[in-house]
């Protein structure tokens, strides 16, 4: 177990053979017998080799051993298998977290995942997956208005979400799998809230859709528009931007994206979902993106980011209801007990005070 862990935290630092040796005063050949376990470490060598990893030395001893299941990356094709192995590693490390934090609980602390039953069993065209997104809406009670927090929505029906902010992730968006029976959404922390979001819908979209679309759909594409459709209903669009229109104002577009949290090309592209506007107006405009560099990052304020605090909200219940101690509450959060302590005491915090 400890060699297992040591190799996965080697490879989520960064580092090779020789780095690690050096770093902690051993050589190349012990790293690599405690790696494939025909060493054991002592406590002192373990400390060492921890401190600079960058782990708590109960990482290595902890009893839970998880393997992610049916990863589906979002990335580029250019992301390095090392910069994937890195990511992984931090997944797989979160998700063991949250597992061991699960079992500790007398009672699920979280609702089980199940798709609403009235989703049509097979899905065959455009205004179907529509459709899809309008009923899961309307199963999880979110209406027709902004999903203010996307993050909390999901995790509130039973998806692990992870935010994974390993260095490099600058060609990842984010991925799907699952563990020990768990739908898993992974993104990453680098991006604009509205980047995240599409993420987390897009990957969504896979756990609804998946064994329902037709032979002449793809899956990629149709998540893409589940996503839309999510984020954005067609409604909505009409609603705010009539039935019909043969020009727009780029305005528009950023007031949407800042009330729905989706991007203005996202806002674009749902415009002409819903038959606003022609697909040569949404050509041209698509052309004036690409000159003014917006498919590269969008103009004003970026759409805030979003960030999951169930896992630390359940470690802190689990503490106030006695399953664990603060030992045990620092370790999974992995920091160190004096700033577990510190934060819990909300030691370094200032009071309001009314102006």
């Amino acid at each position: 177990m400890i060699g297992e862990r040591l190799l996965r935290a080697r490879k989520a630092a960064g580092l090779s053979l020789r780095a690690l040796a050096d770093a902690v005063d051993l050589s190349q050949t012990a790293i690599n017998k405690y790696e494939k376990g025909e060493l054991t470490p002592s406590s002192g060598q373990l400390l060492k080799i921890a401190k600079v990893l960058g782990v708590r030395t109960e990482y290595f001893l902890r009893s839970t051993s998880l393997q992610l299941e049916g990863i589906e990356y979002r990335k580029r094709a250019s992301t390095s298998k090392t910069i994937l192995d890195r990511i992984s590693v931090d997944i797989t490390d979160q998700a063991e977290r949250w597992i061991e934090l699960l079992s500790l609980y007398p009672q699920p602390p979280v609702s089980k995942f199940a798709l609403p039953e009235r989703l049509p069993e097979r899905i065959s065209s455009e205004e179907e997956i529509e459709l899809a997104a309008e009923i899961l809406r309307q199963e999880w009670g979110l209406g027709t208005n902004p999903i203010p927090d996307l993050i909390d929505t999901l995790e509130s029906h039973g998806i692990m979400v992870i935010v994974t902010a390993v260095d490099g992730l600058e060609k990842f968006d984010g991925l799907a799998a699952s563990v020990a029976g768990i739908p898993i959404v992974v993104v990453a922390k680098n991006w604009p809230g509205d980047r995240q979001r599409f993420t987390l819908a897009h990957e969504l979209g896979h756990l609804v859709l998946h064994d329902r679309l037709a032979e002449n759909l793809d899956e990629e594409k149709a998540c893409n528009r589940f996503a839309g459709a999510l984020l954005l209903p067609q409604g909505e669009v009409v609603k705010v931007m009539g039935t019909h229109r043969t020009a727009l104002e780029v305005r528009e577009l950023y007031m949407l994206k800042h009330e729905f949290g989706i991007s203005m090309l996202g806002v674009l592209f749902r415009i002409k979902q819903a038959g606003v506007i022609t697909e040569s107006i949404c050509r041209s405009w698509f052309m004036e993106f690409s000159k003014q560099g917006w498919r590269k990052g969008e103009p004003g304020d970026q759409y805030a980011h979003e960030d999951t605090y169930l896992f630390q909200g359940l470690v802190y219940r689990a503490l106030a209801e006695g399953y664990i101690g603060e030992s045990k509450a620092a370790e999974l959060l992995k920091i160190s007990l004096t700033r577990f302590k510190s934060e819990r005491k909300l030691e370094g915090l200032h009071a309001a005070t009314d102006q």
